[in-house]
């Protein structure tokens, strides 16, 4: 799909070009995004911040279906079937109306069994307007994904722009605090669906295929199986909410706010996986792991270094909270580097290849083994966790976020590394270690200039120092890399024509 409204027709996918599109796109969320945190959290009181996460926790139960058909859209899309989108987008919102039917039904009683005050029954009520548009969004973007990925960038930065704009007005000026931020994030997420509808449109003119929809239902027998394992590894956070004091979940959600950051690297690859089944070829999984682990390791190298500042900066409250934000950036440079794997695993895979969805050929594949590590890492982490914090934290907000944090951490690296295992026995990974130590070097010095430097508390000095420490790493990474140098020479002519497009996009859009 062209930006003139041509349909989705198979073409070259630009793997670096869209890899710097999509990351530009999350780092310009990076600013957006923690300003709109910055709001919310200087805004809300303890008690409504603690909700303000556990909306978001509670919602999750009812999208995990989101993804599932649109996994299998995506890879029907890439290989050219016709009617694989309108299909796919019918099919996805179908499900979100269940979904959100059975959500309106049973939210009233869980706020009463989590003793949440009935006030803010409404507020829960709202959120599942929330539920359609993230069961829309999953299946557009994967329809986009196929063909033309940094389409998908350019939505992100949309939603981002307008969804802080938004919070200013309606929290800021309104006083409307949590009924301003979740209007916010609805608002925002209708906006990038219209730029997402506008550019799939002439796509509905294609016949649905119901025979598509047969073979997806047989496939998402295993998605399903693994977005149902997910979830429930996310029951940790309703536990914390539950069992570790006032205090104890917004800690948490604080420090994986600012680490979120690191797994925007995983961006950079975004169009590996469409281009693997695509095309199969083993340099540009090398590629991609260059370009993620570029900015995933100083990423990674700032966020521990400056982990006070950060912490600080989002909610005074939770200075405390520097260590937890350390443990989550490690986690979160393993889980970026899990997607990059990720992506190599579900790309090799070619079971589905002739258009068909064998359940035999599912269970046997190697997706089915990854499909089933939520489960591992489930049995592992709930029951310790609920030993901890019924047992040694005793209501205590920081231990309780911090051994929390710890023991997630460590089972998704232990599940990490079996996916690992299972890649390598599918192609070989030709891992550029050559390059990775250039990269650590670069970001150790950044990592060391930081920590000894003055670490501020007010957000202007530390937005300022942290970009200083960003063009100290790739000053480095410059002298001893030369593909950082045609990196910073390609982005600097990628940075006028992205700009360029999104002025071109906006125009459009007001249209």
């Amino acid at each position: 799909m062209t930006a003139n409204g041509e349909c989705l027709t198979k073409k070259d996918l630009r793997l670096q070009y869209s890899g710097y599109v999509i990351f530009a796109a999350k780092m310009v969320s990076v600013a957006t995004g923690l300003g709109f945190q910055f709001i919310i959290a200087r805004a809300l009181s303890k008690p409504e911040y603690d909700l303000w996460f556990n909306i978001n926790d509670i919602g999750a139960y009812f999208t995990i279906l989101a993804g599932v058909l649109p996994f299998w859209t995506l890879r029907f899309v890439a290989r050219d079937k016709e009617g694989a989108v309108k299909t796919g987008i019918v099919a996805n919102l179908s499900i979100s109306v269940i979904a959100t039917i059975i959500y309106l039904a049973i939210v009233p009683f869980v706020i009463s069994a989590l003793h949440i005050d009935p006030a803010y029954l409404p507020l829960y009520l709202l959120i599942a307007v929330q539920i359609i548009e993230y069961y829309s969004m999953n299946v557009m973007e994967a329809c986009l994904q196929a063909r033309i990925p940094q389409a998908v960038g350019y939505g992100w930065i949309i939603q981002q722009v307008s969804k802080l704009a938004l919070g200013c007005a309606l929290i800021m000026r309104l006083n409307l605090l949590l009924w301003g931020a979740v209007t916010a994030t609805i608002a925002a997420f209708a906006f990038q669906m219209f730029y997402y509808g506008k550019l799939l449109a002439p796509e509905f003119k294609q016949k649905i295929r119901w025979e598509y929809i047969t073979q997806w239902l047989k496939g998402s027998l295993g998605t399903i199986y693994n977005v149902a394992g997910s979830q429930i590894a996310t029951y940790i956070f309703i536990m914390l909410f539950a069992f570790g004091g006032e205090g104890a979940r917004s800690r948490l959600g604080a420090s994986a706010t600012i680490v979120n950051v690191i797994t925007y690297a995983s961006f950079l690859a975004y169009a590996l996986y469409p281009k693997l089944l695509a095309e199969k070829k083993r340099e540009d999984i090398t590629t991609s792991m260059k370009m993620v682990l570029m900015f995933s390791v100083p990423l990674t190298a700032g966020a521990i270094a400056l982990s006070d500042s950060y912490v600080t900066i989002l909610k005074a409250d939770y200075a405390d909270s520097a260590i937890i934000l350390v443990v989550l950036a490690i986690d979160a440079f393993f889980t970026t580097v899990s997607g990059l794997y990720g992506a190599v695993l579900f790309g090799v895979e070619n079971l589905d290849e002739q258009g068909s969805v064998s359940i035999r050929q599912l269970v046997k594949s190697r997706i089915f083994v990854a499909f089933s590590l939520p489960y591992v890492h489930s049995a592992i982490t709930l029951p310790t966790a609920y030993y901890v914090l019924t047992n040694v934290v005793h209501g205590e907000p920081f231990l309780a976020a911090l051994y929390v944090s710890i023991i997630n951490s460590s089972v998704r690296f232990a599940m990490f590394l079996v996916q690992y295992i299972l890649v390598r026995q599918m192609v070989k990974v030709n891992i550029p270690w050559r390059s990775i130590g250039k990269y650590v070097f670069a970001a150790s010095m950044m990592g060391i200039a930081l920590y000894v430097a003055p670490h501020p508390t007010r957000v202007s000095y530390t937005v300022i120092e942290t970009a200083i420490g960003g063009l100290f790493y790739l000053a480095v990474l410059a002298v001893i890399d030369e593909d950082a140098r045609l990196l910073i020479r390609d982005a600097w002519q990628m940075t006028k024509g992205l700009m360029q497009k999104l002025r071109r996009i906006i125009g459009r859009v007001r249209k």
